[in-house]
């Protein structure tokens, strides 16, 4: 029987990463504020239930996320930190069966191993590149 993957980005998908203020420059200044700040862009409550009651049913659950496009290997791992940590305290009940930071522009679709699996992603060129089933971060 083929595991069926539900793989989701983060920034801009489930964390409201582009609302934080200047994110841009704490970016640009490798601090990973933007990270520990964003806000949840959907109902985490509904979401974890969801999620769980997939999980028990067979699904496998996937985080895929880029850090930073600029910054060096000690910020690249700050910012998978901050991810990590972000993901503990907004979904606690949620126990992801792979979690993936990845540095910016790594192909997400080395991470689909069957037509079947699931990505939803605010980046259309994932969406595009997936060689599974793609959706947008409104079809959360």
């Amino acid at each position: 029987m083929n595991i069926i993957k539900l793989c989701f980005d983060l920034d801009g998908t489930i964390a409201d990463f582009y609302s934080v203020p200047n994110w841009l420059y704490y970016l640009e200044n490798e601090m990973t504020f933007p990270y520990e700040q964003a806000k949840p862009l959907v109902n985490l409550s509904a979401l974890a239930r969801r999620l769980n009651t997939l999980q028990r049913n067979g699904y496998h659950l996937v985080i895929i996320s880029w850090t930073s496009k600029s910054g060096g290997e000690d910020y690249h791992n700050a910012i998978a930190e901050a991810k990590l940590k972000w993901l503990a305290k907004h979904l606690p009940s949620v126990n992801w069966n792979e979690i993936h930071i990845i540095p910016y522009g790594t192909p997400k679709e080395m991470y689909c191993e069957s037509l079947s699996d699931v990505l939803f992603d605010d980046e259309a060129k994932n969406r595009i590149n997936w060689n599974g089933i793609a959706f947008d971060e409104k079809r959360m």
